[in-house]
């Protein structure tokens, strides 16, 4: 009988090791949900997050407050609103993620941010730059930038440096709505005259007709935002071929055109156009010396750009929520600690606004220049401690 009952209980504590110790592993991981383009016209978007995130982790290492941190990678395949509210449904439900993060576009950002709202989740934008994202739910706290943000400087310093008349042209979704009415009241208000502006499809657009008007107006310089990767190589292309440079047409953009990750490719065409921006793979300072050596033991072909800075901090700010809060994820605990929270990035140095939870930060004024044979943005002038002007 004591032989019946020895084996009954040593099974019983089988079957409870085998049910509950998945579930105390579990409380000792921190889930970060990651919603990027991993796939599609987009895809350097969710490559340059995934990477900056995984890089931070390496130097850092995946443990925190006694709880390991596990990142998990949806591909939200572009634009696709739908499709994230879906896997941000399914990280909450399925995967019980502590952390939703990521965002490489507008729309995305915003149809997660009810659900963010409802679940009380700490939501983390490592790049979708439209100033309303944060005001969309008091979960959303983001550490990349916003296109006002670092446009209002090119506005300053164009007109500071004697341009007068500017043509504009931007990609006709959220931030391209805010760069393009941003340099227009900068712009004007200081004296200058916008001469033409033009959107552009975000999808399958056709440079060469867009850039022959601007070339017909005859400004003194164009204005331009369209997203880093693709795009920006197809309309540099298109400016180059329709000779826009050659009759004297300054390009001056934000650095999304002359984004770090294709610079190169664009080529000696890109040389000496000016752009501001958050950051440059060129900034000189130790804390970007050791973001540069960590990304490239994750990915040593790929020249790292602002979306992976912006998933590098992302995970910087997810450590400290995780570290002040000794492991015990609450949403709203969580973003009490965001609120405020400042430190010195690959960039320099940043805050979370206590207010807006958006970033503050330094704008460079760059210039694309060869160094050791090889093309960067030389940074030349900043502007100190920039919000975004609507907020």
């Amino acid at each position: 009988m004591r032989k019946i009952l020895r084996r009954l209980s040593a099974f019983a504590a089988s079957v409870l090791a085998a049910v509950c110790g998945p579930a105390l592993a579990a409380g000792d991981t921190i889930k970060v949900g990651m919603l990027v383009e991993m796939s599609g016209t987009f895809a350097s978007f969710g490559q340059q997050i995934s990477t900056g995130a995984k890089a931070y982790m390496k130097r850092n290492g995946d443990t925190v407050a006694g709880k390991k941190i596990e990142l998990i990678i949806r591909d939200t395949t572009g634009p696709a609103p739908d499709v994230s509210k879906r896997l941000a449904q399914e990280l909450i439900v399925q995967d019980d993620v502590d952390f939703i993060v990521g965002f490489g576009l507008t729309p995305n950002a915003l149809a997660v941010a009810p659900i963010a709202t409802e679940a009380k989740k700490p939501t983390i934008i490592m790049n979708a730059a439209t100033s309303i994202i944060t005001t969309k739910s008091p979960y959303i706290a983001r550490v990349s930038f916003t296109l006002a943000q670092v446009t209002e400087p090119m506005a300053q310093w164009a007109y500071k440096n004697g341009l007068r008349k500017v043509y504009t042209a931007v990609a006709d979704y959220g931030p391209g709505h805010d760069a393009e009415t941003t340099f227009k009241n900068a712009f004007t208000k200081l004296g200058g005259e916008i001469v033409g502006e033009v959107r552009i499809p975000l999808k399958n657009p056709e440079f060469g007709p867009f850039v022959q008007r601007i070339k017909d107006a005859k400004p003194q310089a164009l204005f331009v935002f369209v997203p880093a990767g693709e795009l920006a190589i197809g309309f540099m292309k298109a400016y180059t071929e329709r000779g826009l440079g050659a009759a004297g047409i300054k390009l001056i953009t934000t650095g999304d055109v002359v984004d770090d990750g294709v610079i190169e490719a664009l080529g000696d065409d890109v040389l000496g156009v000016v752009s501001t921006h958050h950051y440059s793979v060129a900034h000189d300072s130790p804390e970007n010396a050791a973001f540069l050596a960590s990304y490239a033991q994750i990915n040593s072909t790929q020249r790292p750009n602002f979306m992976a800075v912006g998933g590098y901090d992302g995970m910087a700010a997810i450590y400290e929520v995780v570290r002040k809060l000794n492991g015990k994820i609450d949403g709203d605990k969580a973003m009490e600690v965001l609120r405020g929270l400042k430190w010195t990035s690959p960039r320099g140095p940043i805050l979370i606004d206590p207010e807006t939870r958006d970033i503050v930060q330094n704008v460079y004024v760059r210039e694309a220049k060869k160094v050791g044979g090889k093309i960067y943005n030389v940074e030349f002038e900043t502007f100190p401690a920039v919000k975004d002007p609507g907020k």
